[in-house]
């Protein structure tokens, strides 16, 4: 027969095994290569910003890191299967406030929600904008406004997904012009760029990290700047304040997070190495090239940003309604 003080010596000896067995993964990890889940199609705004981190990574790290694309559902599949995953370290997610905040206010039955996640940094922001297809007549917001109220329903405009930041970005507006514009969504951002592109919709929003290009190449029409100010980067778009539309000033970013209960001392290797990145020459000047400002900082800062962000769009996509099963 054991005693009392025996069981609690007892438990006091597993509780020290387990401390050290942690301590020893964390000094040992990464033994093997990473892998980070992307919730949205390859080629879409949170795609490149995870591949441009995936390849920062791995000279800090020791370890390659792999991106694998699990899209559908407004970002829920891909998110769920990382909340699920093992909080060893060795799977990860990169992600936006669409999958991250926004579907699981909006998509019941998504199965997670931001708590669901250990933050570990963040990694850029991007300004979103307000694209046409280059073929339209429309030179302005002004313009597309006074064609949408003469000819309610005419007009589409497409997204990632529902519960996409472009999504509640576009219900924004619509709500502060008072138009009737209807919404196509597709599988991912990439997708939904080129289909403004292609002229099967014609309009969207979209970061100006993935859509530059485009604009500069003629494929596409820039209107307004989704952000408080004008973009260095397209410095003769008007931002969304100018042309009327304070309301709708919501930029876009990227976080590096993984499964709720990965060990703190795997967290903080993680943070170290992602704000190593960022501060790599390599990783600036290839998010200046995407009109995209890198961040970095604390996990208790995404903590704080995140939180700030929930406490933002709640009230938002309540007044909306955009509630789905």
């Amino acid at each position: 027969m054991i005693r009392s003080g025996g069981w609690v010596l007892a438990i006091a000896a597993l509780l020290w095994t387990a401390s050290a067995f942690a301590q020893n993964e964390a000094k040992d990890y990464p033994s093997r290569p990473i892998r980070i889940i992307v919730p949205t199609p390859a080629g879409g705004p949170v795609d490149v910003m995870a591949r441009l981190l995936a390849n920062a990574l791995p000279p800090v790290l020791g370890q390659n890191v792999f991106i694998e694309n699990k899209p559908g559902a407004g970002n829920t599949i891909g998110s769920r299967q990382a909340a699920a995953a093992d909080p060893d370290g060795y799977t990860l997610m990169v992600s936006a406030a669409s999958g991250l905040i926004m579907s699981p206010m909006i998509v019941k039955s998504a199965g997670y929600d931001a708590s669901s996640f250990a933050p570990i940094a963040l990694v850029a922001e991007t300004p979103q904008v307000l694209v046409i297809n280059a073929q339209l007549p429309f030179k302005s917001v002004a313009e597309l406004v006074a064609y949408a109220k003469a000819n309610p329903g005419k007009l589409n405009y497409s997204t990632g997904g529902v519960g996409t930041l472009p999504h509640l970005n576009a219900e924004l507006f619509k709500s502060a012009s008072g138009t009737s514009i209807m919404h196509v969504p597709y599988k991912g951002g990439g997708p939904s760029l080129t289909a403004v592109v292609a002229g099967e919709v014609q309009m969207t929003f979209d970061t100006v990290s993935t859509s530059l290009q485009l604009i500069l190449d003629g494929k596409l029409r820039a209107l307004a700047i989704v952000g408080p100010k004008r973009a260095p980067e397209l410095p003769d778009v008007s931002s969304m304040p100018e042309v009327g539309f304070p309301a709708v000033t919501s930029g876009a970013w990227t976080a590096l997070m993984a499964p709720k209960d990965t060990p703190p001392a795997i967290i903080a290797k993680l943070n170290a190495a992602t704000n190593s990145a960022l501060q790599g020459e390599t990783m600036k000047n290839a998010l200046a090239k995407l009109g995209a400002q890198p961040r970095g900082g604390t996990p208790q800062e995404l903590t704080d940003h995140i939180q700030r962000e929930v406490t933002k769009w709640k009230p938002i996509v309540a007044a909306l309604n955009l509630q789905v099963e």
